[in-house]
């Protein structure tokens, strides 16, 4: 097979595309980054000097017709978790169903509209999609599988945790690719029993082996009237029938929760620290480490509203400083600056407690080191880029088995 072709939308900085083009099987033809309401596009900067600025776009996808975006194979990008909710119907809309600002429906967009769809699409977000919003939990993740399904896709996802396959990050994303039904793994999808594809035949489940936790698959039937779905999903608002792992074929779902089945090698924090050329920027001083032993401790507190209201508060405490001998907690995008936080990293090292460096983020995220350097863009920023990138050996390996399953079945 040749290597197939591939648009990266809402592309940061690019891991994406280190993840698929280090397999050797695919080659980026056109990407798209664009941060909404900010002038220095620092991500876009930071793509353009690694990959080179042709066929990268740096506007806001809305903005630009699909006619414009290159024929490719494979659809590829982290979209925001943003409200799903249809707006309108498609007979009205043109095109467009969904609200104004909402990056889903630009993925849907260019589906509907270019002649040439892509056959396949993998795409990222955060696992909570699977169970959003809180008054109807489930509805955006059936919104979108319906909308795949008429646009004539068949879905198989994955809520993956990195570290349960000894990557060096605990984060929890789902993944999920589609397949056109123009495919032969779209016909082979649908003459295979969900649950062994779930759990054995589906590109998930060959990258990420899982078992089954002896539950039995759960089966339904979305509503292919966008409107009606989005306004009427798990109305009495009940848990999210949504498991972490299931495909949709045809508006059926079929969903199931599964365990990670993996006793390899696994990556500790302490395996990607610097050893001994952190900056000095880095270190907690003394007078400020009662700030961040007060942050990261339990609290039972009562404090008081800006209107004058008293509340009871209370939280527990974190590990601090974090544990060398497990896996990193997961990287936010607040993690850069010297200000004392809950939520950032703090290591001990034999020269005291400190933070954790750009390159030691990038690394949790398995960027290449300095992936992010660049003149002009400060440490905060680079942090900010690691909290909102994903981990580059997850689409590394699905990327590897999408390969591989589409040589095996178009042999």
């Amino acid at each position: 097979m040749q290597k197939l072709k591939v648009c990266e939308l809402f592309a940061g900085v690019g891991g994406f595309r280190l993840g698929l083009e280090k397999t050797g099987h695919y080659k980026v033809v056109w990407s798209n980054q664009w941060e909404p309401s900010t002038k220095m596009q620092h991500a876009s900067l930071v793509y353009e000097a690694r990959f080179g600025p042709e066929n990268h776009t740096n506007a806001n996808i809305e903005s630009i017709p699909p006619s414009l975006i290159p024929d490719h194979d494979i659809l590829v990008g982290g979209f925001p978790c943003q409200d799903y909710s249809v707006a309108t119907s498609l007979k009205n809309s043109k095109g467009l169903i969904g609200k104004k600002g909402v990056l889903w429906w630009s993925i849907h967009r260019i589906l509907s509209e270019k002649k040439n769809k892509p056959k396949y699409l993998f795409l990222e977000n955060v696992d909570r999609l699977l169970k959003s919003p809180s008054t109807q939990r489930g509805r955006d993740f059936a919104v979108m599988l319906s909308s795949l399904s008429q646009l004539g896709y068949a879905v198989e996802w994955r809520v993956i945790n990195a570290a349960e396959y000894g990557m060096p990050q605990r984060r929890r994303r789902v993944f999920f690719l589609a397949y056109h039904k123009s495919t032969p793994i779209f016909k082979t999808l649908q003459k295979t029993k969900p649950k062994d594809w779930i759990l054995k035949k589906g590109t998930i489940a060959s990258a990420f082996p899982v078992w089954n936790t002896t539950q039995k698959v759960v089966s339904f039937s979305l509503d292919p009237d966008l409107v009606k779905l989005s306004e009427q999903f798990n109305a009495k608002k009940g848990l999210s029938p949504f498991l972490n792992t299931g495909i949709c074929i045809n508006g059926k779902v079929s969903t199931l929760k599964t365990a990670p089945s993996y006793n390899g090698k696994r990556t500790l924090l302490s395996d990607i620290l610097e050893n001994g050329s952190a900056s000095p920027e880095l270190f907690i001083e003394q007078e400020e480490l009662h700030k961040w032993e007060y942050l990261k401790g339990s609290k039972k507190e009562t404090r008081q509203t800006k209107a004058g209201f008293e509340y009871h508060y209370s939280e527990g405490s974190m590990v601090f400083p974090d544990a060398l001998d497990q896996p990193s907690r997961t990287i936010i995008t607040g993690e850069g600056g010297k200000s004392p936080s809950r939520f950032k990293h703090v290591v001990q090292t034999s020269k005291g407690l400190r933070r954790l460096s750009p390159v030691e983020l990038e690394r949790l995220n398995m960027f290449p080191d300095n992936h992010t350097l660049l003149d002009g863009i400060p440490d905060a920023k680079r942090a900010f880029f690691m909290g909102n990138a994903l981990v580059v050996g997850i689409v590394e390996q699905i990327g590897s088995a999408l390969f591989r399953n589409l040589s095996q079945i178009e042999e």
